[in-house]
């Protein structure tokens, strides 16, 4: 007797492959950043740019499965992107920071979250299968891009970010260039 559709979510729910987790993974991902284009709006540069990244982390998604969707230019487009980021909140992220800030920011560090359970996920992918390294490589910097659009959020609405300093991993002086006379 075939399953009635309505109760299946997901068809490859029971499978035991990690390849699940990592769909699973990027779907709750393309969710998130879904939310933060709602948010965003009022930011037309990450508002754009989110729009542009959420059909790819539904690529990123099938391609493990499916057909490898997201390619070396698509790792350049995000690493330009990245830069151009970086290059607005280059002061900001020079020390690790709480995720706080406008609603906005707080769900683009939810994504960023989600970004490296994907990350996570996506490496126990490798250890059952071939993962190509750009997708490996797309997945971390998604990451970071989407923390550094969380500050560039807070610094477009004039929250100050505030840095976290670890008891458990205390940050080691700076060494400073030896000049020669």
């Amino acid at each position: 007797m075939k399953k009635d559709i309505r109760y299946v979510c997901y068809p490859f729910m029971r499978e035991s492959a990690s390849t699940v987790d990592f769909e699973i993974r990027t779907d709750s991902l393309t969710t998130r950043i879904g939310e933060a284009i709602a948010l965003t709006e009022d930011v037309p540069m990450v508002y754009e740019d989110l729009r542009y990244l959420q059909p790819m982390a539904y690529h990123l998604n099938g391609s493990v499965r499916g057909k490898l969707a997201v390619t070396e230019e698509d790792l350049a487009l995000l690493s330009e992107m990245y830069d151009k980021y970086v290059a607005e909140v280059e002061e900001e992220i020079s020390h690790f920071v709480l995720p706080q800030g406008t609603h906005a920011a707080t769900v683009l560090h939810v994504c960023r979250s989600e970004a490296k359970k994907s990350v996570r996920a996506l490496h126990k992918v490798s250890l059952e299968r071939d993962v190509p390294e750009h997708l490996m490589d797309y997945t971390g910097l998604l990451a970071n891009l989407l923390f550094a659009m969380a500050v560039y959020v807070n610094k477009q609405h004039g929250i100050a970010e505030i840095p976290f300093v670890s008891k458990s991993y205390p940050t080691r002086p700076s060494k400073k260039k030896e000049t020669t006379p």
